[in-house]
């Protein structure tokens, strides 16, 4: 059972919790969904079940840090509406409601056993390829959740994928429905093509329709409105030569964290399952096994023989290494009583009978005081910081608020009084990126009032407060200013106006019989997706009607560089011959799971218009 867990864990489970676990990792120090139920208020209602503004606070922090990781230097702050973001995120905190409560009343379930499984194969929390608790202890503390908190989330996770699983995986399809889409997405078109040239060097654009142009579109040509921004900095790093740790503390850290590692203790196990038969006989069944062993039976050779967990079975019921709080209370229990070589008396868990042996005990590494010192330094001095922190970002709030410009505060705290270079509501380069200090430099009070701003944070280890310096308002740009913009703009349009108008003449002549000159480029037996062939001309071959007996058909597409293609389509072939039974299990495959994605949408639409929704 055990194994057979960690070995269907190679599918879509494993691929679940492995990203999970990523973003998770990439989220270090968000208590998102667990430490909210202190606070009252609430951002929606679900059928009666409450998501907290913490929750969605939270989602909205992750939806922003898993776009600055995956965008890297590319990430511009200025792109994200809040609002937008916020709707999205409590969007998807609804949907998540909805399916963990659609998986409750179909009575999906994630046993424990299961999840213990499931972490001991993640290979995030092994050392050397062994699962490791201490190890395990260590990342999901980075990420600011307990056991019970990881296991709560993980568990969640599941019950999703069972569900979207079991709704997925039951579309089919029929044999008509493969044989009349392979007939579709196999057939070729031959067709044939001129290309009517935009050729922007031989179109005139004057001076005087420049300036028609110009005069006609003036708002087109303002400049955009601009600030300059005053700001003052403070980051959390400035602090840490401020703070100290004594020794007696260092000490003091390391033998709590020391204290924390645990041995790992390898097991194997016989198991006889109570499933199809009673408690008693399954007992029975595991005594005639112990009394084999105690005649000199080899355990490995009888876990092979008898055990009903097949996959450990054919380790000779070895488990593998593993640390306290993985296995089954009772399980552990006998396992931690044990002497390497030893075998329990016969163990009852959730799952039958077990007999244990312990094949070896693993002591955990216990790293050196003066090795751990300067990681403990920093975390000591991390809790002082941060309190620090907390004052200095109150009085700048204070000071900021107080102030009519920015140089009392930054005198107060020891900064520096810094400028942005000029932005606009699009944003800029440095804090000019953020969205908040975008929306604070361009709020009525701090740009019309010429207030300090609130305190902003840009991330948990730094907050600005800004103030105008300087309000650029938009003007008309001159004409000699976007002059060479104008030319190439009209140069390129009046171009492919030319091309188009000389396209559809040919296409005219073309439909009326007559022959045009020009050199056709052919392609033969072209398909859904040739190579080599522009998507706007293969869109438009394969929506062009199949030509009647000796004629063509003909049609024509404008290219986004402005040219002019016109295509003839001379033939339509479809698919000779059956398809092969691999063929057919291939399209069958890909249909099928077309239909249970389109299944799942219907259902969580379902969902949502038979749910009692309340956004508050």
């Amino acid at each position: 059972m055990l194994q057979n867990i960690r070995d269907n864990s190679q599918g879509w489970i494993a691929k679940t919790i492995i990203g999970i676990i990523v973003v998770l990792l990439a989220l270090t120090g968000f208590e998102a969904i667990f430490n909210s139920s202190g606070n009252a208020r609430n951002a929606a209602e679900v059928n009666g079940e409450e998501i907290s503004l913490d929750e969605l606070n939270q989602a909205v922090n992750m939806q922003r840090r898993q776009l600055m990781q995956q965008l890297g230097s590319d990430f511009d702050a200025s792109l994200f509406d809040d609002k937008l973001m916020r709707d999205s995120a409590l969007g998807a905190l609804i949907d998540r409601t909805l399916l963990l409560q659609g998986a409750r009343d179909a009575d999906f379930a994630f046993s424990q056993a299961a999840l213990d499984q499931l972490i001991l194969q993640t290979p995030e929390f092994a050392v050397d390829g062994v699962f490791n608790a201490a190890r395990f202890d260590q990342v999901i503390q980075q990420m600011g959740y307990t056991r019970m908190q990881f296991r709560q989330l993980l568990e969640q996770e599941m019950l999703i994928g069972q569900l979207r699983a079991g709704i997925s995986g039951s579309g089919f399809v029929t044999d008509q429905q493969i044989e009349r889409f392979a007939q579709l997405e196999r057939q070729t078109r031959d067709f044939a093509s001129i290309t009517v040239a935009a050729d922007s060097s031989a179109v005139q654009v004057s001076d005087e329709e420049a300036r028609q142009y110009y005069e006609a579109n003036t708002e087109r040509f303002r400049s955009p409105e601009q600030v300059v921004l005053e700001y003052v900095e403070l980051n959390k790093e400035a602090y840490f030569d401020e703070v100290d740790a004594s020794e007696e503390e260092l000490q003091e850290l390391y033998r709590q964290q020391i204290g924390n590692l645990a041995e790992q203790r390898r097991a194997a196990h016989i198991l006889i399952e109570v499933d199809g038969t009673s408690d008693a006989e399954a007992k029975a069944q595991l005594e005639e096994i112990a009394a084999q062993l105690a005649a000199g039976g080899d355990f490995a050779t009888l876990a092979k023989e008898h055990s009903d967990d097949p996959g450990s079975a054919n380790e000779g019921g070895d488990l593998g290494y593993a640390g306290p709080g993985v296995y089954d209370p009772a399980f552990e229990d006998a396992l931690y009583a044990l002497k390497e070589g030893q075998v329990s008396a016969p163990v009852r868990s959730e799952f039958g009978w077990h007999l244990i042996k312990l094949l070896g005990v693993q002591s955990p590494e216990v790293p050196s005081f003066e090795s751990m010192k300067p990681e403990l330094e920093r975390e000591l001095k991390a809790q002082q910081v941060e309190q620090r922190f907390v004052e200095v970002t109150k009085e700048l709030e204070n000071l900021a608020f107080e102030s009519a410009d920015l140089e009392q505060p930054a005198q107060e705290l020891g900064l520096t009084v810094k400028t942005t270079e000029p932005f606009g509501r699009e944003g800029g380069e440095g804090i000019a990126a953020n969205r908040q200090v975008i929306q604070a430099a361009f709020s009525d009070e701090v740009l019309m009032d010429r207030a300090n701003s609130s305190v902003i944070e840009l991330d948990p280890d730094t907050v600005v407060a800004v103030r105008i310096k300087q309000h650029l308002e938009p003007e008309v740009q001159a004409f000699e200013t976007v002059r060479d913009g104008i030319f190439e703009q009209l140069q390129h349009s009046k171009a492919a106006e030319q091309a188009r108008s000389e396209g559809e003449k040919l296409l005219a002549t073309l439909r009326e019989g007559g022959e045009v000159e020009g050199q056709w480029q052919s392609v033969e037996a072209a398909t859904r997706g040739q190579d080599g062939v522009a998507p706007a001309v293969l869109q438009t071959v394969f929506r062009m009607p199949k030509p009647e007996g000796e004629s063509s058909t003909f049609s024509g597409v404008t290219l986004a560089s402005g040219d002019y293609v016109v295509i003839r389509l001379n033939g339509v072939s479809e698919p000779d011959g059956e398809l092969s039974a691999e063929e057919k299990q291939n399209y069958r495959r890909f249909l099928a799971s077309r239909s249970g994605q389109q299944d799942f949408a219907a259902y969580r639409e379902k969902q949502h218009a038979e749910a009692k929704i309340e956004r508050l």
